[in-house]
């Protein structure tokens, strides 16, 4: 055997190891493949993927005033001298202070109210049960309770902190007035009779004081 076909030997003999020792390591693929796809890189945003807002609509307001009105606009103003001063909560304590108000003068108790009423008011109820009393009279009433309760108007005097609040009720209660024998000479125990009063409390925010005051009782 001649060397140049030794050579020739020898080289395929290395072509074939090379080969086996590729298919070893790659493995086979069968078919066509697809290319492997390759995904964008992911955007990375840095904080919240919405935009928080604050600084809304107090409800407490605006549950009982238009935004943006007069009213709406005093009780902003009512809570930024007093923080503590809740619309609502003055709501429920005037509901309670018509029930109290109204069967105290009823009765003639004034002196369980008086601490709630302005000068003003407090005389012209003291001249009125006086009058029944100088009469002969007895008023015996049932408050049954309030049926309708409604924020009119809101009022602030920068000035002078002073706040107004005009509220709205309308009232169910039973009430009969008896001369001195005891007779019957107005109403009915049975009658149910509807009250509608429009009351304004004052008081001046702020202050130590925290009773508001109720400084006019138009009907």
């Amino acid at each position: 055997m001649n060397s140049p076909l030794i050579q020739l030997l020898v080289l395929a003999g290395i072509a074939v190891f090379l080969i086996l020792r590729l298919k070893n390591v790659l493995g086979t693929r069968d078919g066509y493949e697809k290319p492997t796809a390759v995904e964008a890189p992911q955007k990375t945003t840095k904080g919240p993927a919405f935009e928080v807002i604050e600084g809304g609509p107090d409800l407490d307001i605006t549950d009982h005033a238009p935004e943006g009105s007069d009213s709406a606009l005093a009780l902003a103003e009512m809570k930024r001298v007093e923080p503590s001063f809740g619309v609502s909560d003055f709501l429920g304590g005037a509901r309670g202070a018509y029930e109290m108000i109204v069967m105290g003068y009823e009765h003639g108790n004034l002196g369980d109210i008086q601490p709630f009423l302005s000068e003003e008011i407090y005389e012209s109820f003291l001249d009125g049960v006086a009058a029944r009393e100088d009469q002969g009279l007895t008023v015996e009433s049932h408050f049954i309770g309030i049926r309708e309760m409604e924020l009119v108007n809101a009022t602030m005097d920068r000035t002078t902190n002073e706040a107004e609040l005009t509220i709205r009720y309308v009232a169910e209660m039973t009430s009969v007035v008896k001369d001195r024998d005891g007779n019957v000479v107005e109403g009915s125990p049975t009658e149910v009779k509807r009250q509608k009063d429009t009351w304004v409390f004052s008081r001046v925010m702020g202050s130590d004081d925290p009773n508001w005051l109720l400084v006019s009782t138009d009907g």
